[in-house]
């Protein structure tokens, strides 16, 4: 059976990404023991990834990358931004057990929206967030081999629209403003 619209798929690979020395750096693995599995055509992974899955069987192994453009989009510096420290409070106290370099957090914009943020820098003042997504301007190398192909049951559907995916290949389940 090939990959196609409706089956249930499950990978193996490796994501790698270019370092500053031009090197390939191992940003994720999905093993055997632990593959990815989605439904291919539902929305839950990046449109260019299943694109170059389509037609693939068990056995089948895939080589390929996904330029900024076809993953994440292009890092934009304006996505980072300092906030006032006061908004980090809790019961009047800014948070330092939350709110410390490397955190990612989930923040809401203006107009409701959900969105993460990952914490750069925590300054006297402000906290300076970057809301690009962590792979943002990075080009996606993937290497792995297709290890199932089923035709999806109506069980492995009903969860997939119980779940709350946003159907654009993020991970925090709230696309109102769009997945970039």
């Amino acid at each position: 059976m090939k990959i196609s619209e409706n089956k249930s798929v499950s990978v193996t690979y490796d994501l790698t990404v270019d370092n500053e020395d031009g090197e390939r750096e191992l940003m994720e693995s999905a093993t055997r023991e632990r593959p990815l599995t989605f439904l291919f055509g539902y929305g839950m992974m990046l449109e260019a990834f299943e694109r170059n899955l389509e037609g693939l069987a068990v056995g089948g192994k895939f080589s390929f990358s996904l330029s900024p453009e076809e993953a994440y989009g292009v890092y934009y510096t304006e996505n980072m931004v300092e906030l006032p420290k006061k908004i980090f409070e809790v019961n009047g106290k800014f948070d330092y057990d939350s709110v410390k370099e490397g955190q990612t957090l989930p923040m809401m914009d203006s107009q409701g929206r959900r969105m993460m943020g990952s914490v750069l820098e925590v300054k006297p003042e402000v906290v300076v967030m970057d809301f690009n997504h962590p792979l943002a301007g990075e080009t996606l190398h993937f290497d792995g081999e297709i290890i199932d192909v089923h035709e999806a049951t109506p069980e492995e559907i009903a969860a997939i629209r119980n779940e709350g995916s946003c159907g654009c290949g993020c991970d925090h389940g709230d696309c109102e403003g769009g997945c970039k």
